[in-house]
């Protein structure tokens, strides 16, 4: 029975803290900041159309169907098996160097030989720790960063009376 009355007590004096929480002084309301100036008043003055009322809609194409009209050549709405395949014949064409048909170690492993045989400046056949950092993989300018974590917030340094 006690603990009824511990939790009918409890539940009043968070309602209470409630109360004075939000008729304290200390919290002041919410000010949204007004529109532009200067695009308010090239709004009212004419010079500026007003935005749309509807924001504009992408294509109601799903991924699926994007992806069917890549690999249709053709455009007859139906994927041969020469399309389904021209994607991995291109990638076969490029690796195959000496264009006899077979795909043979040294040519599957070009673009690695040429990369090993650039880092190695010594010509010593074997990496370096100083030779290896040049194999690092190269970030592309405009490349997303793997982690999409928010900026941590500046720091104000203030000074204490």
């Amino acid at each position: 029975m006690w603990r009824y009355f511990a939790m009918a007590g409890a539940a009043l004096l968070l309602a209470l803290a409630g109360v004075f929480l939000f008729r304290s002084s200390s919290v002041s309301a919410l000010k949204l900041p007004g529109a532009p100036a200067a695009r308010a008043a090239a709004v009212a003055a004419g010079e500026e159309e007003p935005l749309p009322a509807e924001a504009p809609r992408a294509s109601d194409r799903t991924r699926e169907e994007k992806r069917f009209d890549r690999y249709d050549k053709d455009r007859n709405d139906a994927i041969t098996r020469e399309e389904y395949l021209l994607a991995r014949r291109k990638a076969w064409a490029k690796l195959d160097a000496n264009r006899d048909g077979k795909l043979d170690f040294e040519e599957w492993a070009a673009k690695t030989t040429t990369k090993f045989a650039g880092a190695d400046a010594d010509k010593s056949g074997a990496l370096s720790r100083a030779e290896f950092v040049a194999t690092k993989p190269k970030v592309k300018p405009g490349a997303r960063p793997r982690c999409a974590c928010p900026a941590a917030p500046a720091k104000e340094e203030t000074a204490e009376d």
